[in-house]
């Protein structure tokens, strides 16, 4: 990793139950012969100082990736700010280096690989604690950056208040927003159903890798 910010710990986000694709790890599908998890890596590792993967359940059916699989630490599927959490506390235990988190759906891939470096940018210039990217004038608020600084404060979030969407939390600190264009594909594109995996496909027929 090449860019002048902070030292920065990747996070794929690959701990939601898929109900959608009717069960399953949806970033283990493939689409153009590749896991879609696979395609998310190459975009995302670099522009990391290192990557772990949350996920719940049997850790072994991502052993090939050779990566850190770090589990929800609150327990009952608290969606995606478990996950947040679980990287934070593990960032902080293991990695003191990384002051931040860069996490993002591990079912996105078309993923920018710009990504981390236009967060950090955002949240600098706003001064502000938090980053998260938009396309198409929709937030997506799994896709962000956030300080590990935070992480105490998220766990009392999350198992005192019982606080679940992003946005609530967000919002009590502060968080800059970065638009990506759409077109020719929406980088945030994410395959939850069979539907989108066949339309994946079609991206990449007409568009190439992007």
């Amino acid at each position: 990793m090449t860019d002048p910010h902070p030292k920065t710990l990747g996070v794929l986000l690959a701990g939601g139950l898929a109900r959608r694709m009717g069960g399953g790890d949806k970033p283990l599908r493939r689409i153009g012969g590749r896991t879609i998890l696979e395609r998310v890596l190459e975009r995302f590792a670099p522009q990391c100082d290192g990557l772990i993967l949350n996920a719940n359940g049997d850790p072994a059916r991502f052993a090939d990736l050779d990566l850190p699989v770090v589990a929800d630490t609150v327990e009952g599927f608290a969606g995606p700010l478990a996950g947040i959490l679980a990287a934070l506390e593990w960032a902080r235990e293991h990695r003191p280096d990384c002051e931040w988190v860069a996490s993002v759906a591990a079912d996105t891939p078309f993923l920018p690989r710009d990504l981390v470096a236009q967060l950090h940018e955002a949240r600098t210039t706003a001064n502000l604690p938090l980053a998260c990217a938009s396309s198409g004038g929709r937030a997506h608020p799994v896709n962000a950056l956030w300080p590990v600084a935070l992480a105490s404060d998220l766990r009392h979030a999350l198992t005192v208040e019982d606080l679940r969407k992003i946005d609530r939390w967000t919002a009590r600190h502060g968080i800059a927003h970065v638009e990506w264009p759409i077109e020719p594909v929406d980088p945030f594109f994410n395959a939850n159903t069979p539907e989108d995996i066949a339309e994946a496909e079609e991206m990449l027929v007409a568009h190439g890798d992007i």
